[in-house]
């Protein structure tokens, strides 16, 4: 039992390094700057995670690896959901959120952190999350 749930982290581990050096690979950073790429992956989840509702939050969610769900659900609050954020607010939350000047501005670390995320979904998953969103916001998810 002991070795199945160590395998289990690891194994969570494993993708959740996949998830953040995609990352890292789409700006260009060295691992050393693994804080940028997690700090990036915390803020889009969580303005991700608080734009849903709360039925397509669980379920999104539950296509994550068990250490990013962690990071996903940390200090939600699914009474408070959702919010309604257009995409200048969701842009002006990220910016507020990532406090790192990186080329492309907000817009781009939305879209590294999305498509990152999309690779690690089912497809069908990813539309009903995209179908959640305003046309306006949706428009900048790949």
């Amino acid at each position: 039992m002991a070795e199945q749930l160590h395998s289990a982290f690891e194994s969570s581990m494993d993708k959740t390094n996949l998830i953040l050096k995609d990352i890292e690979q789409a700006y260009g950073w060295p691992k050393e700057q693994r804080n940028q790429s997690y700090c990036a992956l915390r803020t889009v989840l969580h303005l991700l995670r608080d734009r849903m509702p709360v039925q397509e939050s669980v379920e999104f969610a539950a296509q994550l690896p068990v250490l990013v769900r962690g990071i996903y659900f940390d200090g939600w609050s699914p009474a408070d959901v959702p919010i309604k954020l257009n995409r200048d607010d969701f842009l002006l939350e990220v910016r507020q959120g990532f406090p790192y000047d990186v080329e492309g501005g907000p817009e781009r670390v939305v879209q590294v952190v999305l498509d990152t995320l999309r690779r690690h979904v089912t497809q069908g998953e990813w539309e009903d999350v995209k179908a959640t969103m305003p046309r306006d916001l949706a428009k900048i998810i790949p």
